[in-house]
């Protein structure tokens, strides 16, 4: 939880501003956050009425690193994370229409409507895609880090994990090699404390922020209920590597207040009611910040009010393209399975499974 602290108010180009972000900036901070948060909403509803269906693992109270973290990159930096990567996606400039289309299956999502919730892609804005296998999006990063050094590219890769990710071995593969070649890639765990329904303490005897000091990567800790210290730190951290830094690791600490999957009830048998009734109330990003520009005179309850309108109309408008979008065709069961040309350049695959 954020420590209380005075509220620093400011003057930053010509007007108020708080924590040294204007006005415009702070409205934009909270516009993003309330998007993320009522996108989300609607993706639970729409998984209770049948309209989504597979897994599906919401991020919410964890706006605040998807807001902080993403929003410093430039458009042609790489974003790759975990299957919790709906806001995620949003941050890295996916449409909200082609999001939820693809929670619903349907054609015209982003990856038309066979990756479904876990699988997000969109390589246009450098979103390389939610995967399902638990750390295994750090070796892509990898990959990814080794391309710009490779073609002496001025991007960035940042890798979201999950605290459990911290525990495999394809994780400290990654870190190792990309120390070793001084890779431009950050490795951010959101530290929500529970992998699945594992409390982080019982599954392991090291401190977050130590797993990387065995490899030599610098290691920083942020609270992204403070979305703003969230932007601030990383909108330093992503210049120092873009200038030659190397890799590093971030603990951004936070608390998801759903379940881990829409499966999982918001307590579930793994914490109490009690204590995701406190972290709701206390530690809410998107209140965090509210509550700091009401403090500031830099937020009214009308401009509150309009910001939440204007964001609940993308995303019923977003529900709305998801409805009525068109069906894939049968016929892509068949692609992106097998290749079809052998190296040799013979079809050996017709698409029909013969």
């Amino acid at each position: 939880m954020a420590e209380t602290e005075t509220v620093a108010v400011g003057v930053v180009d010509g007007g108020p501003a708080l924590g040294g972000f204007s006005k415009e900036k702070l409205v934009e901070f909270l516009r993003q956050m309330l998007l993320y948060r009522r996108f989300e909403e609607k993706a639970e509803e729409g998984y209770a009425i049948g309209k989504i269906g597979g897994f599906c693992h919401l991020h919410i109270g964890q706006e605040g690193a998807a807001a902080g973290c993403i929003l410093p990159l430039r458009q042609d930096d790489y974003v790759i994370s975990s299957y919790r990567s709906h806001t995620q996606a949003l941050a890295k400039g996916l449409s909200p229409n082609a999001i939820m289309a693809e929670l619903y299956g349907k054609a015209s999502g982003t990856s038309g409507g066979v990756g479904g919730s876990m699988h997000m892609f969109g390589p246009d804005t450098g979103f390389m895609g939610g995967h399902g296998i638990v750390g295994g999006q750090a070796g892509l990063a990898l990959g990814m880090a080794w391309a710009i050094h490779y073609r002496g590219g001025g991007q960035v890769c940042v890798c979201f994990l999950g605290d459990a990710a911290v525990n495999q071995g394809g994780f400290h593969e990654s870190m190792n090699m990309a120390a070793i070649w001084g890779l431009p890639v950050i490795f951010v765990v959101e530290n929500n404390a529970y992998g699945m329904g594992t409390k982080f303490t019982r599954m392991s005897e090291t401190e977050m922020v130590q797993k990387a000091a065995s490899h030599g990567v610098p290691a920083t800790v942020v609270n992204a209920e403070d979305v703003l210290a969230t932007y601030a730190h990383f909108d330093g951290l992503i210049e120092l590597v873009r200038q030659g830094g190397g890799p590093q690791f971030v603990d951004v600490e936070c608390y998801r207040f759903k379940g881990h999957s829409m499966s999982d009830p918001v307590s579930g048998t793994y914490r109490s009611k009690e204590e995701v009734e406190e972290w709701t109330e206390n530690s809410d990003p998107i209140k965090y910040l509210r509550d700091r520009m009401f403090s500031a005179d830099l937020l009214t309850g009308e401009e509150l009010d309009a910001i939440d309108q204007e964001v609940r109309g993308i995303v019923d408008a977003a529900v709305e393209f998801a409805e009525v979008a068109p069906e894939p065709e049968v016929e892509t069961l068949y692609k992106n399975v097998y290749s079809e040309i052998n190296p040799h350049g013979r079809l050996f695959f017709d698409g029909r499974g013969q």
